[in-house]
């Protein structure tokens, strides 16, 4: 006769297999010890004739995303956003992301990540360099988008240029907020510390650009204000192809470009920020050009995508940047 197959029997031929499974197992091994790596420690892809490097300085776990992002709005309505798109609601992960483009006959690097103050958790573009194959000596040029200590604490390791044979380009006008001596005091003090000790120091060695100032052929600035007085991005092109380097612009793949709108607490001026948001998400989702935004999950490159409603979704590349 067929044998009849109901729940009961599935789970006691289940149980039965299992203690046999477990009589004739061998014995356990060690576990291996946990890595406590940060991850891929950079990321290369192509642009016409230029090579990006992407480095992964390391990531912070941050608290509450409604104090960051959306703080113009009410605290359940992020928490609502960040549990439609998977996300906990009671904190976030911030990647920090500096770009090294290799055009063929320089290296620009942007940014430094956050250097030896932002240690264990990050601040390893020196170690990621030489992952990379780089050593600092080979740096030409180094952008400064921002005055952020995220962005400028790797400028300086013990008092020594962490590229020393580099050149410097910064905004003039962001150059000129930071440095003056108003910053001292205030909100903007912890910032303005970092900028005397890892910036100044380098004037002799910078060049202070606008708009659409130059550091290499394809590589020009785009006025981005708003995240701080001078914030600047950078439009890279090659043989026709396209990448913005978008610093701070846009901040958090979901809670930025979903909602666009939404004020973030490290905007110097929110309403210009917003301004400048949806200027240069407008740009990339029309133009259907890439950009690398410097806190992006990791290696942080993507493209826009409008929706009908005003926000807009990060679509991570794949492999069209490989190409």
């Amino acid at each position: 006769m067929p044998m009849q197959l109901d729940r009961r029997t599935l789970l006691t031929g289940s149980a039965a297999l299992g203690l046999s499974s477990v009589a004739f197992a061998p014995a356990a091994r060690a576990a291996a010890p946990m890595s406590n790596s940060v991850g891929a420690p950079y990321m290369r892809y192509k642009l016409g004739e230029f090579e990006i490097t992407a480095f992964n300085d390391g990531t912070r776990v941050t608290p509450n995303p409604e104090k960051v992002f959306g703080v113009n709005q009410k605290p359940e309505d992020v928490a609502a956003a960040t549990a439609a798109n998977f996300l906990p609601a009671d904190k976030m992960v911030n990647s920090f992301t500096p770009v090294l483009v290799n055009t063929g006959k320089e290296l620009v690097l942007f940014d430094s990540g956050n250097g030896a103050n932002g240690r264990p958790a990050t601040g390893h573009l020196a170690s990621q360099l030489k992952a990379a194959g780089f050593s600092p000596e080979q740096i030409d040029v180094v952008v400064i988008t921002h005055c952020h200590p995220d962005h400028i604490g790797g400028l300086m390791e013990d008092g020594a240029a962490l590229a020393p044979k580099a050149d410097y380009v910064i905004g003039e006008a962001e150059y000129a907020f930071w440095s003056s001596p108003d910053r001292a005091n205030g909100p903007t003090t912890n910032a303005a510390k970092v900028v005397q000790a890892n910036v100044v120091p380098l004037k002799d060695k910078m060049t202070f650009v606008k708009k659409d100032g130059e550091v290499a052929a394809g590589i020009h600035a785009v006025e981005a204000f708003g995240h701080t007085p001078g914030h600047m991005a950078w439009h890279v092109e090659s043989q026709g192809k396209r990448l913005l380097i978008g610093a701070d612009f846009c901040n958090h793949y979901v809670l930025s470009l979903r909602y666009p709108k939404w004020h973030v607490s490290f905007d110097a001026d929110k309403d210009k920020a917003v301004e400048t948001r949806l200027m240069l998400l407008d740009m990339l989702s029309a133009d259907k050009i890439p950009f690398t935004s410097y806190h992006m999950p990791f290696p942080a490159v993507g493209f826009v995508e409008k929706g009908a409603d005003g926000g807009y979704r990060f679509v991570p590349a794949s492999y069209q940047l490989m190409l």
